[in-house]
């Protein structure tokens, strides 16, 4: 029996690691699918809106097609040149912020406060939170190079999403129901877009604030502040960091301050008030599994993959929930339930 029991474990674990070595292999061809997958289900309220309105879908389609081309189209120029020129700029930033923490590492040593400055710039180096930031831009650049795949992929995507409930009238009395998957869908749709119109604002808000403070490629930290806003949690302080160093290198620690002052505010006010009212309370993962699924699916897939992991994360919670015999995981992977609302469950 124990032995049996042990093959049923080593099973699925085997293929597991297959399948993670299986992506891991195919990155290159998996992250434009991914953003695709991902961006078509962000388009199907809009496609059903034009098609309720009387347009055909090859019309609806189209016109959705067209947006994204557009919006790829201006994302590429603006972000582009500002990736280009930021890291062009980012060896300058770099060596500033060493000479900045070298001068901090003087003045407290007139104060008798010695530190051991190898062992610090060993442990504790700020300009690598730079550099990190550089690469990460990096890749998010290149998927940015995939816009025609990404594009041709949403809309065949699209395409096979308005064919598909003719196909399955036309199967008629021997199609499986629906009720599960409809209602997996309906949440991942509602997830999705509430979480991508409270990342827009999030990222505007930043862009905004770091142009009132004159830090260099605010539309820069304004498009990660959306990007990481999808992260829960721990997003929100990745995002900022290269920002209030940046603004700490060019302005000073006023303004360094001010520019995390910032992020806190629009943070809590998008995270505690806005996104609440509109997803719920109990809509989300534990601060673990967020921090887990960030190294999981940026070892897969890269730097997409670290800001596509709570999305990714979150589709499996709700397939999870929308199953009687699996909703038990969907609560392991959810954040803590509050005392009434165990009461309002039992």
């Amino acid at each position: 029996m124990g032995s049996h029991n042990s093959i049923n474990i080593l099973i699925p674990a085997a293929a597991f690691v297959v399948v993670v070595a299986g992506m891991q292999a195919a990155t290159d061809m998996l992250v434009p699918f991914l953003l695709a997958a991902f961006l078509a289900i962000i388009c199907l309220p809009p496609l059903k809106w034009l098609t309720d309105r009387g347009l055909s879908a090859a019309i609806s389609v189209l016109t959705i097609a067209m947006t994204l081309i557009l919006l790829g189209t201006l994302l590429g120029i603006f972000v582009g040149a500002s990736i280009a020129d930021f890291s062009t700029n980012l060896p300058t930033y770099q060596a500033r912020l060493n000479d900045q923490v070298a001068a901090l590492i003087t003045w407290l040593s007139g104060y008798g406060i010695h530190l051991n400055t190898q062992m610090l710039h060993d442990r504790f180096d700020p300009s690598v939170a730079l550099g990190m930031a550089g690469n990460l831009l990096s890749g998010f650049g290149n998927a940015l190079a995939n816009t025609f795949l990404i594009v041709l992929t949403v809309i065949f995507l699209l395409i096979e999403a308005a064919a598909l409930p003719h196909k399955w009238r036309a199967i008629g009395d021997k199609a499986p129901s629906t009720i599960g998957i409809e209602k997996f869908l309906s949440s991942v749709n509602s997830y999705l877009a509430i979480k991508s119109w409270v990342s827009m604002a999030t990222g505007t808000c930043i862009t905004l604030w770091l142009t009132l403070l004159g830090v260099d490629h605010a539309i820069l930290w304004g498009l990660v502040a959306f990007l990481f806003n999808f992260v829960p949690n721990i997003g929100s302080i990745i995002a900022a960091i290269p920002a209030v160093l940046l603004a700490l290198v060019q302005l000073g620690v006023g303004d360094a301050v001010l520019t995390g002052l910032g992020f806190i505010v629009v943070n809590i006010v998008m995270g505690n008030v806005i996104e609440p009212r509109f997803m719920g309370k109990g809509v989300g993962l534990s601060t673990l599994i967020v921090f887990v699924s960030l190294v999981f699916w940026g070892w897969i897939l890269g730097p997409v993959g670290m800001l596509l992991s709570v999305p990714l994360t979150m589709i499996v919670k709700l397939a999870l929930e929308a199953n009687e015999d699996t909703q038990w995981i969907s609560v392991l992977l959810g954040p803590d339930i509050e005392p009434e609302e165990r009461i309002d469950k039992e």
